[in-house]
């Protein structure tokens, strides 16, 4: 399956994902706070290549890939370099939001499964605890059958479209990395595309 194929179903999921997401928001009453980006500063935040190949391609039509290689190469911090961070501590943005990847459009958004199979709410302190009486009753909801998307169903399906690097889960600045990589090395021997991006 050809690159430009990929970041097209990669995009599709993103839209479906969108009109889900949208939809639980006004239900739910929940949202992230304007202009923090505290869960883009931890350290620890992991994906899949594939969830950024939309960026990486991106870069590359506007002949930014080689360039934004070079800096995650010699980037020591772990904070994803997307990220933008002001200087309020931890308020920030994504740099480029519009190419941002899977785990960032669920997380806040969606619910993950635990060991019990029981849907729990993938939020963050602020949110628990500036927004209480909202989450509290949206996970009272969820247990009544509230309709919330859900990450092991998107993920599942992120890795129907390249089940290789959709299922390598990597720290962010190294999924970014191999993005990048895959997009540079599918065209070292192919033609430039020549057709315009389709928006997410």
């Amino acid at each position: 399956m050809s690159i430009e194929r990929k970041v097209q179903l990669v995009e599709d999921l993103f839209h479906q994902l969108e009109q889900e997401t949208t939809a639980f928001a006004k239900v739910s009453g929940m949202s992230c706070v304007s202009g923090c980006g505290k869960c883009c500063t931890y350290p620890d935040v992991e994906a899949s290549p594939l969830e950024f190949l939309p960026w990486a391609f991106h870069l590359f039509l506007n002949g930014e890939a080689e360039n934004t290689l070079l800096k995650l190469k010699e980037k020591n911090s772990s904070t994803c370099m997307i990220y933008k961070p002001l200087s309020i501590i931890d308020q920030g943005s994504c740099s480029n939001y519009k190419y941002r990847g899977l785990i960032c459009r669920l997380f806040g958004s969606a619910a993950s499964t635990d060991k019990y199979g029981k849907l729990r709410l993938a939020t963050c302190k602020i949110i628990k605890e500036g927004q209480t009486d909202a989450y509290n009753s949206n996970l009272e909801a969820l247990s009544k059958g509230l309709s919330v998307p859900i990450f092991s169903t998107y993920y599942m399906q992120l890795n129907q479209i390249d089940f290789h690097l959709g299922n390598i889960i990597l720290p962010i600045n190294k999924a970014l990395k191999i993005a990048i990589e895959e997009v540079l090395h599918y065209y070292a021997y192919r033609p430039f595309p020549i057709f315009g991006e389709k928006a997410v």
